[in-house]
């Protein structure tokens, strides 16, 4: 059976889905922390498994593309760069892409397109809590930060969080220290409240 006339298809079948896991990538890269949207935030903490589909899709476009026996050493030296390197950002990809741990989410008294979300971020030494604020309906949720408690004494970590009203948020430290912000209309906090 002669695979000659579906090389072409799958070159620019494989060049595509790089282009698109590596513009994922870099959108997600790209997000900013405040009002960014929450669906690229998410992408962004996926970016290793993404760059690494990227590499593998673009690396298998080039070796398909290649003439079959005039470049045998550059298509096996090709071959071997790609295994060390889709190891290489596997291993990168396990160290860093520990996705945070969802504590609480609460909707806002009264509003439905307001949502505290509470996560719970390892850390190297002690565990990092922070608070966000969602505003607006998926795909156009985005989310500002309200606060973040470094766990590194007990008096610092976060024992409660809870709405004080639609638009003002009461945060509780287990040393029992009160942080209280207030939102805009739009859902961004007034500060960033940082303790630890």
């Amino acid at each position: 059976m002669n695979f000659s006339r579906y090389r072409r298809p799958s070159v620019f079948l494989l060049l595509t889905v790089g282009v698109v896991f590596g513009a994922a990538a870099v959108a997600g890269l790209e997000a900013g922390d405040q009002g960014g949207l929450v669906l690229l935030l998410r992408i962004r903490e996926y970016f290793f498994l993404l760059v690494s589909l990227a590499l593998a899709a673009l690396i298998g476009a080039v070796l398909l593309w290649l003439p079959e026996p005039a470049l045998r050493a550059p298509r096996a030296s090709l071959l071997v760069l790609a295994a060390v390197t889709l190891l290489f950002v596997g291993f990168a990809s396990t160290v860093s892409d520990r996705p945070d741990r969802e504590v609480k989410a609460e909707s806002a008294p009264g509003r439905g397109d307001r949502q505290l979300v509470v996560v719970s971020r390892p850390g190297f030494l002690d565990p990092v809590w922070c608070v966000y604020v969602h505003q607006g309906s998926q795909p156009l949720e985005r989310r500002w930060t309200a606060g973040c408690f470094n766990g590194d004494s007990e008096d610092n970590s976060l024992s409660e969080t809870l709405w004080t009203a639609p638009d003002r948020i009461r945060m509780t430290t287990a040393g029992g220290e009160v942080h209280e912000v207030t939102l805009t209309p739009g859902g961004r906090p007034d500060r960033v409240v940082s303790v630890g």
